[in-house]
């Protein structure tokens, strides 16, 4: 099946002037939230949920641990792609990118518990253990942040089995980021 990747012009009235102030904060319109127009709803929550996401107690090299985890994880090769480039232009540490976009641990401990964590959220489909839980909050992470991985494994699913569904190219703002897991 293939998913139009939409314009502010072709999309559903109800996505239009959501598209259009899209391409006017990022200077485009990224093609996941082009195909996501075609449910305006859809579209719109993800927006939301992000704009949520980057309120939390994270700081950038930690919310883009949780996103580029979760797409990890999740194989997602157009989230990988475009959140190495956000990552880079959010001043995250090329070594931590790096270690992100291969699946291994990070140097900075905090940061590793923050991955590893992230990592078992998602394989578990929400079921850590109790002693993940003990590592994670050990680690000097709280349970607000235990809620706030959630936060960004949800965001990161929504967009993450989109593009697995829609097949969505990777952008040309995306393209030297280009990510294929390893096998």
């Amino acid at each position: 099946m293939k998913f139009p990747v939409h314009t502010v012009d072709t999309a559903p009235e109800a996505a239009r002037d959501t598209l259009a102030e899209v391409k006017k904060m990022y200077g485009f319109t990224p093609n996941l939230l082009a195909i996501m127009a075609e449910a305006p709803s859809s579209l719109k929550a993800y927006l939301q949920v992000n704009d949520l996401m980057s309120q939390t107690s994270f700081d950038a090299s930690e919310r883009q641990t949780v996103l580029l985890t979760t797409s990890y994880v999740n194989n997602c090769e157009y989230c990988m792609s475009a959140h190495t480039a956000i990552a880079g232009q959010q001043g995250v540490p090329a070594d931590v990118i790096e270690s992100l976009r291969n699946g291994t641990p990070m140097a900075d401990p905090k940061l590793e518990a923050l991955r590893k964590f992230t990592s078992i959220v998602v394989e578990s489909r929400g079921l850590p253990g109790e002693q993940d839980l003990q590592d994670f909050t050990a680690a000097g992470y709280t349970t607000v942040q235990v809620l706030e991985v959630v936060l960004g494994v949800a965001i990161k699913t929504l967009s993450n089995y989109t593009n697995h569904i829609a097949h969505t190219p990777v952008d040309e703002a995306f393209a030297s980021a280009e990510w294929k897991k390893a096998s």
